[in-house]
C-alpha cells in the first residue's frame, strides 16, 4: 500500500494488519444467530472484532482457516463439546471480589440476627470473585459455625473451572480487600505459588460451582434462596428473556429475599414480579 501524503507535516498511514482468518458478514451473522440461541446472549454490531479475535482462536485450533468451515462443523453435532468451548468463548468475565460493594453491608444486614440455614444463588458466579465474597461476608456476619451454602453458577465451564481452583494473584486481590480479610479467608501461596493466594477450606466449603445456562428451558432448582444475586448479565439479554428469567426468580426467592442486580441494570418496567428496595436491590412485589 502506498503511503498517503496530505501535504507538510504528513505522514504515511499504517496499512490495516493482514488477517489470516476470513469472517464474512454471513458467518458473523449467524455467530450472533448461534450464540443467542444457545446462551441468549444478543451480540451488537460493533462485536466484530471481538468474534474475530475470541472464535478465531477456536478456528485456528481446529486447523481451519475459514470461520464458514468452523461454524459447518459446529451445527453437524448439535451435542458436541465445541458447543462449550464456543459458548465460553463469547462469554465475558469481568468480576472482582466485592464488586459494587454497596450490596454486602445490605446482605449483611439482611442475615444479621438470624439462625437457621442461609443460601444464596450467585448466578452469574464466572471466575468465583463474587460467590467468595457473598461467603465470606456470610461467615462474618454468621459465624463459622453456621449453615451457609452459596450456590455459584454460569455457562462459562472454563470460568467455573478456574473458580473452583479458588486461586487468586496477591496483588489483584489486595487492591479489592483490607488485610484483616485477607488473612481470614486466605492462604498465601510459597515456592511456584509465590504471589498467590487460595481461598481457605472454611471458605470454600460453603461454595458450591455449578455450570447452568439461565435459558435453559428447565430449571435443575426446587429449594428457596433468601438472596439471589444475577449481576451484570442479562444486560446481555433482550427484554422478553429477562422478563422469562425473573418470572423464574420469583417463586426461587423466600418471601423477605433479595434479588441482587448490577448497577446499569433496571427491572422496574420489564417485570411487575419484584419491587425496587434500594440501589439495585429488590424484593418481591
Amino acid at each position: 500500500m502506498n503511503a498517503d501524503i496530505s501535504g507538510a507535516g504528513a505522514r504515511a498511514v499504517s496499512p490495516m494488519p493482514e488477517r489470516d482468518l476470513i469472517l464474512t458478514d454471513g458467518d458473523f451473522a449467524r455467530i450472533r444467530e448461534l450464540i443467542g440461541q444457545r446462551a441468549g446472549i444478543v451480540l451488537a454490531e460493533h462485536k466484530r472484532d471481538m468474534v474475530y479475535s475470541r472464535v478465531g482462536r477456536r478456528v485456528r485450533q481446529r486447523g481451519l482457516t475459514r470461520f464458514v468451515d468452523y461454524l459447518a462443523e459446529l451445527e453437524r453435532n448439535a451435542s458436541g463439546p465445541e458447543w462449550e468451548a464456543f459458548t465460553n468463548a463469547l462469554t465475558t468475565n469481568l468480576t472482582s471480589f466485592f464488586r459494587e460493594a454497596h450490596h454486602f453491608p445490605l446482605l449483611a444486614e439482611h442475615f444479621r440476627g438470624r439462625s437457621g440455614p442461609a443460601r444464596v444463588w450467585s448466578a452469574a458466579a464466572s471466575t468465583g470473585e463474587e460467590p467468595y465474597s457473598i461467603a465470606m461476608v456470610l461467615l462474618e456476619t454468621l459465624g463459622g459455625g453456621a449453615d451457609i451454602q452459596v450456590l455459584a453458577t454460569d455457562i462459562d465451564t472454563a470460568a467455573l473451572a478456574r473458580a473452583r481452583e479458588g486461586i487468586y494473584p496477591l496483588e489483584q486481590v489486595r487492591r479489592q480487600l483490607d488485610e484483616q480479610r485477607i488473612k481470614r479467608f486466605f492462604l498465601r501461596g510459597g515456592g511456584r505459588r509465590a504471589g498467590f493466594v487460595r481461598v481457605r477450606p472454611e471458605v470454600a466449603a460453603r461454595v458450591r460451582f455449578e455450570p447452568f445456562n439461565l435459558i435453559a428451558r428447565g430449571w435443575p432448582l426446587s429449594q428457596r434462596f433468601d438472596a439471589i444475586f444475577c449481576r451484570n448479565v442479562m444486560i446481555y439479554f433482550d427484554r422478553a428473556t429477562q422478563a422469562r428469567i425473573l418470572e423464574r426468580f420469583a417463586p426461587l426467592l423466600k418471601p423477605d429475599g433479595l434479588l441482587f442486580v448490577g448497577h446499569s441494570e433496571n427491572f422496574s418496567l420489564v417485570s411487575d414480579r419484584f419491587r425496587l428496595r434500594g440501589q439495585t436491590v429488590y424484593t418481591l412485589a
